[in-house]
């Protein structure tokens, strides 16, 4: 019926309006066809008089008065009312409208191909310095449901983890594994700024060394330490790579390999699979005139960059930023923002249309700096899009749970999977807008009452299951078709709410927020639940529960590839 009223529509436009080619464009842009929100306001509704009155300059009521008497003519149109200032509200024949269920089947969302586009989404990227967090799995179960939903309407999307292996957080934790490998520090007196998580010792058990290990000197390595935790830290790191420089490398590489192999088993176990993993350390160095760090800055050096203090600084106030900053160090290294620079470079090189950034919340200020670096080079920054997610708040029993990695006291990510599994764990996650708080409460995540929003959705998908059974147990078959429904209404309402599938998927990935397929879910499962506990489907007359079985048959359906979209398996029994 969709494409029928589009026709009409379309036929108005070019037939009464007689708008120039750039107007006709902006009205086609602007002007919203969509399911009416209930329908004592009809099927559909249209803005489209109310768009082209401003267009046109004339009355908007006017308008819909002409465009009520070509909707009416098109099949399958009962009634074409105007309402407000000139929405037309079209109320369908019962037959027109049931059979938009034979087309919505198919559960195909409409497609623009030519808006189809490349698009890389990075996300998560947290430092290889220890397991995920439950702090993580917000940004992990967002960017993997947004590739989800935007691949399911035609873009060509990757996933991509940015491994932060150059830093000093890793060298941080090397540094933590080699102390507990060679117990240079008790529980008391190890260092403030060190990782002190146990999963430290179970790198440093997993680390095998050879015979030719060298013996540690640990009071020569431990003593006369700086008493400031930073510089603890960083006096200890630089005794040990001068010291024991070839053992420094086995358990940086060591530590850094088991941390990652940590991190990918546990998105595998929480359905995020990631088709690059993109390591720092590939851009190579500063020193290297072939690397892509060094081409990168020498990039933004000829133009956008001056020398102050012994550094380098990028002019990035000319582009937006609030203060210059620093890309290389008065020692000749690169700061965090020349290798966020190159990484930009490499990504945009490789040809996507739109690459966008799922940060935490407290990147925000680091937004204009990458806009900043991005235009130094030469590109366009609307290229990029940055998506903030807060981090969650996980409450058991009304107590915060701690979440951080370096004293070694928080939840993981991997415990939450083992405690309410990932379906249940990422639902929750994304049943709040991204950029929005979110308090996540075990307890009731848990439960099996209405309370719990995963649990009510999944029981409407089981219950239409359970009524197929019992149906087929009886000795029929599920209809594929309406039997004789021109005065069935029995289950206009929760039709009405499955058609309206393709449009909140379409949202959901025009404004990338998939917490619009929750909130539809939702209002989806309540309206059955209504509806089941109003009716004795199977005590119906014979024909009406034809009609309803068929009816519950596009439900489950769309509650089912509403959870396939956000990665999440719909379940038949509870």
């Amino acid at each position: 019926m969709f494409t029928q009223l589009s026709l009409a529509l379309n036929s108005f436009i070019d037939n009464d309006l007689g708008l120039a080619g750039g107007q006709k464009n902006q009205l086609l842009k602007k002007h919203k066809l969509h399911l009416a929100d209930s329908l004592d306001k009809g099927h559909w509704t249209t803005n489209l008089c109310l768009v082209a009155s401003g267009l046109t300059k004339k009355n908007p009521r006017e308008l819909a008065t002409k465009l009520a008497t070509v909707i009416q003519s098109a099949d399958g149109v009962d009634r074409v009312e105007i309402a407000g200032p000139g929405f037309v509200n079209i109320f369908l024949t019962q037959r027109a409208f049931l059979q938009q269920v034979e087309q919505a089947m198919d559960l195909i969302p409409s497609v623009d191909n030519s808006l189809q586009k490349k698009i890389q989404i990075e996300f998560v990227s947290a430092n290889p310095t220890g397991p995920l967090h439950v702090g993580h799995g917000r940004g992990a179960a967002y960017g993997d449901a947004i590739a989800r939903i935007l691949s399911s309407l035609g873009h060509q999307v990757e996933k991509e983890y940015y491994v932060n292996d150059a830093g000093r957080q890793v060298d941080i934790l090397a540094c933590s594994i080699f102390l507990r490998k060679f117990s240079c520090f008790d529980d008391v007196s190890f260092p403030a700024s060190g990782y002190k998580g146990s999963y430290v010792l179970e790198i440093a058990d997993s680390i095998k060394l050879d015979d030719s290990a060298p013996n540690i000197q640990k009071d020569q390595l431990c003593k006369d330490l700086p008493e400031e935790p930073e510089a603890e830290i960083d006096e200890l790191i630089t005794r040990i790579q001068s010291s024991y420089s070839d053992l420094w490398l086995v358990i940086r590489s060591g530590g850094l390999a088991y941390v990652t192999q940590s991190i990918k088993d546990d998105l595998t176990a929480f359905k995020v699979e990631f088709d690059q993993w993109f390591f720092e350390s590939s851009l190579g160095e500063l020193s290297d005139e072939t690397s892509d760090i060094a081409k990168a800055l020498h990039k933004v050096k000829q133009e956008h960059a001056y020398e102050k203090a012994g550094a380098v600084w990028l002019e990035s106030t000319k582009f937006g930023d609030d203060k210059d900053r620093v890309i290389i160090r008065e020692d000749g290294r690169g700061t965090y923002l020349s290798a966020d620079l190159a990484y930009h470079k490499n990504k945009l090189d490789r040809g996507f249309d739109t690459i966008i950034n799922v940060w935490g919340s407290d990147h925000h200020g680091y937004i204009k700096r990458i806009e900043a670096t991005i235009e130094a080079m030469g590109y366009n920054k609307n290229q990029m899009q940055v998506q903030l997610v807060q981090f969650a708040n996980l409450l058991e029993d009304g107590a915060k749970v701690k979440m951080s990695t370096r004293s070694g006291n928080f939840y993981t990510l991997k415990q939450l999977i083992d405690d309410i599994g990932p379906d249940a764990a990422r639902f929750y996650y994304l049943s709040k807008q991204a950029d929005q708080h979110l308090d996540f409460d075990i307890g009731v995540a848990r439960s099996h009452s209405k309370d719990n929003l995963y649990y009510y959705v999944q029981y409407a998908h089981a219950r239409i299951c359970s009524v197929q059974k019992k149906y087929i147990s009886l000795g029929h078959t599920l209809p594929e078709a309406f039997k004789d429904f021109d005065e069935f209404h029995a289950c206009d309402d929760l039709i009405q709410l499955a058609l309206n599938f393709s449009f909140v998927v379409q949202s959901a990935g025009e404004n990338l927020q998939p917490h619009l397929i929750i909130y539809y879910l939702r209002d989806l499962a309540q309206g059955f639940h209504h509806f089941y506990n109003d009716t004795n489907i199977l005590k119906a007359a014979e024909q009406d529960q034809v009609n309803m079985l068929r009816a519950l048959g596009l439900v489950k359906n769309v509650i089912a590839s509403s959870l396939e979209l956000i990665g999440i398996d719909s379940l038949e029994q509870m």
